[in-house]
């Protein structure tokens, strides 16, 4: 993993996501985060996020394209993602999304991996989905053995229940892998219909506004 992308945090990499969009000032980035729900993942404070895009500046990974003012309203800066604000994007999203460890990384990982070929995204989580096996299988091996030892319920209870959450998150990768291998399914803006796409772009442009 690049340098640039290596001092990435969650809410980084959702900003330039929102930036590969389009252009916007941090005021509409806040709104579009909150709406989208991104903010119960990464947080949504009005200083968190100006600090977030001031480093992204300093990085060279976000840029000033222009300022306006609305009436009254002080002056507000708009920035656009750069090549390399994509490039780290990118980088750290393909660090990120095979790995089991960090379940939030994984979670804006996996929430800005269409911007990834879809036969990269299918490998990244063929990847992850070989640890999840892996570790299932130790949790299994683990409660047989206490279950054999009678160690009492109250003692395992915590293992019991990671047991079902790494089951379950396999079921759910299992069946991601089979849509992503169905080519009648898009994945990556260029493979969504223009008509979805406008329709998106101006739900967005109204909760920006």
């Amino acid at each position: 993993m690049t340098d640039a992308a290596r001092a990435l945090t969650p809410l980084g990499v959702v900003v330039l996501g929102l930036l590969r969009e389009s252009d916007m000032h941090p005021y509409q980035m806040l709104r579009l985060l909150r709406q989208r729900r991104y903010d119960r993942i990464v947080g949504g404070s009005r200083g968190t996020l100006y600090h977030t895009v001031s480093r992204l500046e300093r990085c060279g990974l976000v840029a000033q394209a222009g300022v306006d003012r609305d009436g009254n309203r002080p002056e507000r800066t708009t920035y656009t993602v750069t090549d390399a604000g994509r490039a780290a994007a990118d980088d750290w999203v393909r660090d990120r999304l095979p790995r089991i460890d960090g379940i939030l990384e994984f979670r804006v990982a996996l929430g800005e991996a269409h911007d990834l070929p879809r036969s990269e995204v299918a490998d990244l989580l063929g990847r992850r989905r070989a640890a999840l096996a892996a570790d299932l299988d130790g949790l299994d091996a683990s409660l047989a053995g206490a279950q054999e030892r009678g160690v009492p319920l109250q003692f395992i209870v915590e293992l019991d229940r990671e047991r079902h959450i790494v089951g379950a998150d396999l079921a759910w990768l299992d069946g991601l892998l089979a849509r992503l291998a169905d080519p009648d399914i898009p994945w990556g803006v260029h493979e969504v219909p223009a008509a979805t796409l406008a329709r998106l772009a101006a739900f967005r442009e109204s909760v920006i506004a």
